[in-house]
């Protein structure tokens, strides 16, 4: 059974006959007749009652008729959404955990306001992990941190986080990870990007850490960190919401190690409106928060001299 078979069949109920439904669909009367006998052998009932040339349908045939009815027309739903440049539908996006807990929620506000006909499914993980799901058709976009492989996706740099190595508030300089010491260092499970950052700045001074921790909260490993428990790295921007941000230490990492770009990914032909729409909202969130806010001194001057206009046009009216 397929769509073609549906169309004949439900030209036959509304035609009232084969003949008519022949001359409406522009096709021979042995082509319809044969096509509607081989999509009773596929069901494996009768759709019409046939009383020498007149058909009535059965009540197989009238309970198909409404499943014929609603598959014609979300086929055809599903064709003009193809050629439809309007966000809509349900968009699953990817984010790891950080990202999606400090740099989201504003612009995905933002964009639920926009574009109201989307509905927004968001997953976590790693980068590893989102990657493979925007490949294998699981999410249709996702942000990750490089390296990501060119390949497959389009991606557009949309973040660009500072690193730094975190540790308890009375903690000495860390300046390599000979000042470490045998330490636990925290960090996210395998396949985390930071977590490799971090396993490559020791590998480059020839240590290795005591041991490693995993993680599955950037909270868990901050509260931890701040006990005193070991170090971690993390993007600094997660360290603008922790409460406790007086019991920790920043350290900052040599400059090849410092900048992770978080990219949004897509795969290749696979770039939907409601992709593109997410894209625009993250970057003209970026691009605000960029902006460097005007010096409160400067801003009253500004304020004052918008009154005294006002006030001397109101004088001169």
């Amino acid at each position: 059974m397929d769509l073609s078979d549906l169309h004949i069949f439900r030209a036959v109920v509304q035609a009232g006959g084969i003949t008519r439904a022949a001359e409406k669909l522009n096709r021979v009367q042995s082509n319809v007749t044969t096509r509607v006998r081989q999509l009773e052998q596929d069901l494996g009932v009768d759709l019409f009652i046939r009383e020498g040339k007149r058909l009535h349908l059965s009540p197989a045939g009238r309970m198909l008729l409404g499943y014929a009815d609603r598959l014609i027309a979300l086929a055809e739903e599903a064709r003009d959404a193809m050629h439809d440049t309007t966000p809509r539908g349900v968009l699953r996006l990817g984010a790891m955990e950080s990202t999606a807990a400090i740099r989201l929620p504003a612009p995905l506000n933002d964009y639920h306001t926009r574009y109201p006909e989307v509905t927004l499914e968001l997953r976590t993980g790693n980068s590893k992990e989102l990657s493979m799901a925007v490949l294998t058709g699981e999410l249709d976009t996702a942000l990750v941190a490089e390296p990501v492989a060119d390949a497959p996706f389009e991606k557009v740099l949309v973040y660009d986080e500072e690193l730094a190595i975190v540790a308890a508030a009375r903690h000495p300089p860390i300046r390599s990870p000979r000042d470490v010491g045998p330490q636990t260092i925290i960090a996210f499970e395998a396949g985390c990007p930071y977590r490799a950052r971090l396993e490559q700045w020791f590998a480059q001074s020839g240590e290795m850490p005591e041991r490693i921790i995993d993680m599955t909260s950037w909270h868990a490993i901050l509260g931890c960190t701040a006990a005193g428990m070991g170090v971690a790295l993390l993007p600094k921007m997660v360290l603008t919401t922790f409460p406790q941000r007086m019991f920790l230490s920043i350290h900052p990492l040599p400059p090849n190690l410092a900048k992770a770009p978080t990219v949004m990914i897509w795969r290749k032909g696979m770039h939907a409106p409601k992709v593109s729409a997410l894209l625009e909202v993250l970057t003209a969130h970026v691009a605000a928060e960029g902006k460097p806010e005007a010096p409160k001194a400067s801003r009253r001057r500004a304020v004052n001299a918008g009154t005294r206009r006002r006030n001397g046009s109101a004088k001169a009216a």
